[in-house]
C-alpha cells in the first residue's frame, strides 16, 4: 500500500474485532510515528498505552462519571463556542450519518446517550490511546502533536489495524491524570481506540463527504 492509498483508506473505527494487539506492535507504530516534524524537534507528544485490566478500569471510572451526570473540564476548548457555517452543517450530517449507520432515531435519547458512553470505553478496542503534552508547551505543539497523530494512524493502517481518533477521551482530564500519574498541569489532548475492525459492522461502513480541492483553495498568481 502507497501513502497516498494509505491516507484515503483510513477511517475512524467503532466497532472492533474480539483480538488483541501486542505491546511490539504498538511499539512499532509509535516507533514509525516518532518520526513525524515538530518545531524545533521539540517532539512533545507523551503517549500512555492502555490494555486489560488497567483499560477496564479507568474506562469504567469514566463511564461511570458520564453516568452520573458528572461533568469536568477539559485542558483546552475543541470545538467553537459558538457554531456556524459551513462547520455546523458539517457537524450535523457527521452525528446523522453515525446514529443512522446504528439505526438509532433522531428522538432516541437512551440510545444516543449510550453510544455516546461508548466513547469513553474506546469502542471496546482492545488498547485505548492517551495523548499529553507538558504544561509549558503552546499553540505550535498541537500542530506538532496533529502531525505525530495522523503518522501514528496511517502506520496502524498500513499495518492491518484500524484507529478512531477520540476527543472525547480528554473530556475527565481530572479522572484520567490521578489515574496515571500524570501532572496536574499537563495539556491531555485526545485519546486514540486501536484495534482490528470489525467490517461486518454497519458503523464501520459509512464515510463522511470531504470538500472539494477548489472549495478550499486559495491559488495567487
Amino acid at each position: 500500500m502507497n501513502v497516498s492509498e494509505t491516507i484515503i483508506q483510513r477511517h475512524s473505527v467503532r466497532r472492533f474485532l474480539d483480538k488483541n494487539v501486542t505491546s511490539d506492535q504498538v511499539v512499532q507504530l509509535l516507533d514509525i510515528a516518532r518520526h513525524a516534524p515538530s518545531g524545533a524537534n521539540t517532539q512533545p507528544w507523551q503517549v500512555a498505552v492502555l490494555s486489560g485490566e488497567h483499560k477496564t478500569n479507568l474506562t469504567q471510572q469514566i463511564v461511570t462519571a458520564f453516568e452520573k451526570g458528572e461533568t469536568d473540564t477539559p485542558d483546552y476548548e475543541y470545538y467553537p463556542t459558538a457554531w456556524q457555517e459551513p462547520y455546523l452543517s458539517r457537524r450535523r450530517a457527521c452525528g446523522l450519518q453515525l446514529y443512522q449507520s446504528l439505526g438509532i432515531e433522531r428522538k432516541d435519547r437512551p440510545a444516543q446517550k449510550a453510544q455516546w458512553a461508548a466513547n469513553y470505553r474506546a469502542f471496546d478496542a482492545p488498547v485505548m490511546m492517551l495523548f499529553w503534552m507538558e504544561g509549558v508547551m503552546q499553540t505550535g505543539s498541537f500542530m506538532d502533536f496533529g502531525m505525530f497523530l495522523q503518522s501514528l494512524m496511517l502506520a496502524a493502517t498500513d499495518a492491518g489495524l484500524a484507529t478512531c481518533p477520540q476527543a472525547a477521551l480528554a473530556e475527565y482530564p481530572n479522572i484520567i491524570k490521578p489515574a496515571l500519574n500524570i501532572s496536574d498541569d499537563a495539556i491531555l489532548l485526545c485519546g486514540m481506540a486501536l484495534g482490528y475492525e470489525d467490517t461486518s459492522a454497519p458503523v464501520n461502513h459509512y464515510r463522511t463527504a470531504r470538500e472539494a480541492v477548489d472549495s478550499f483553495t486559495h491559488f495567487y498568481k
